[in-house]
């Protein structure tokens, strides 16, 4: 019988998944690994000549090496109906729809811990745990699980996890949220884990492994090309200036490859699907400081019940800015930030921070008019 209890760790192959298995491990858990295939090439194409990514028969090779080496069981399971209903069909509708999507967040809410959970409930797993940059708490106040930074700012995912639900929260660890990056692949070689150790990171969405979610786009949806090419270039008064390729193709604040030669740099700033018509105009006309967001998860508190100050994250790579939030139904939150963002869209997800400790977020719905500043 281990110390601490049997837990289930997603494994992809990596570095950071496969430390936090063994950590695990020497910290006294009974340690069940698990490497979950959630696509493959046939199905998604766009092969780069070398497979990389967690669904690879080398990454799974290495998990499964790793589990041998310090002798913990280790599962392949094939997850990739779930994973192509959940993911893949929501990235192309959010596409269709004129929206940029997030799959990973929507992979980690819907797939992710779900799948980890039933499986772990199968194999007698008391708790789950990913190789994930974030730290979690349980406020003894509010009973409540509280994701918060990881340590190291350069890593931290605590956006990618906003939707995490706090029955799953409850059962899952993050044993690198207090490790910064070099630590782990320290780590990983003093653990003799020589394969892993200096994997490089990847950054693609993994069931687009050449990172052309057009060419995706035009595989998945046959004849889209054809069908959406040719709708208007128009600038804010209704102008038309050119013609485009299709608005699926497009995503707000995209400069690079709208080929207009107006005598200025413009950017896409609005996206109808309904008409096949993308706006366009100065960097001026992104900036933004209201927005409206749905599908949300809240983390901290049940609910918002006041005005409160945050500081709001629009993507993953943002370092985030001061805000007010208010709370305007059971489903939608208001935003205004301090300053105008730039590049504010719809299908990205707002999470929101308090200090270290993430409120919680949702999927971006709108994007209002250029707000008055407000105090905060």
């Amino acid at each position: 019988m281990s110390r601490h209890g049997r837990v289930l760790v997603a494994m992809s192959g990596g570095v950071d998944s496969s430390v936090a298995a063994v950590l695990l491990r020497e910290q006294g858990y009974e340690v069940v690994g698990i490497t979950m295939k959630t696509w493959d090439y046939t199905g998604s194409g766009g092969r780069t000549g070398k497979e990389v990514g967690c669904c690879t028969l080398e990454s799974m090779n290495d998990a499964r090496a790793v589990a041998l080496k310090h002798d913990f069981t280790h599962f392949i399971v094939d997850i990739r109906e779930e994973f192509g209903d959940w993911v893949i069909e929501r990235f192309t509708e959010e596409y269709l729809a004129g929206r940029t999507p997030n799959p990973c967040v929507l992979c980690n809410t819907h797939i992710k811990w779900a799948a980890l959970l039933r499986r772990a409930d199968a194999l007698g797993c008391d708790y789950i745990a990913t190789g994930h940059y974030a730290r979690l708490r349980r406020d003894e106040a509010t009973g409540r699980y509280v994701l918060m930074k990881g340590l190291d700012p350069n890593k931290d995912q605590s956006y990618a996890l906003w939707g995490v639900a706090q029955a799953h929260l409850a059962r899952t660890i993050f044993p690198l949220g207090t490790y910064e990056k070099p630590e782990i692949r320290r780590m990983a070689a003093d653990f003799g884990l020589l394969r892993v150790a200096d994997k490089p990171d990847s950054y693609e969405i993994c069931f687009v492994p050449d990172n052309d979610y057009r060419r995706f786009l035009r595989d998945r949806v046959p004849g889209l090309g054809e069908r959406v090419a040719g709708g208007p270039f128009v600038l804010q008064d209704g102008t038309v200036v050119g013609r485009h390729e299709g608005y699926p193709f497009y995503t707000i604040g995209q400069r690079h490859g709208l080929n207009l030669a107006l005598g200025y740099p413009v950017y896409v700033t609005h996206i109808d699907p309904a008409t096949n018509t993308i706006t366009v105009g100065p960097r001026e006309e992104l900036l933004q400081q209201r927005l409206t967001a749905r599908g949300l998860n809240l983390i901290k508190y049940d609910r918002l019940h006041e005005e409160r100050p945050a500081v709001g994250k629009i993507r993953y790579k943002d370092e985030g800015a001061p805000c007010l939030v208010r709370q305007t139904g059971d489903d939608e939150l208001e935003v205004h930030f301090a300053e105008a963002r730039r590049a504010i869209t719809p299908g990205q997800a707002l999470v929101l921070y308090e200090g270290e400790d993430v409120l919680g977020g949702g999927w971006i719905h709108t994007v209002g008019e250029a707000a008055t500043v407000r105090d905060t």
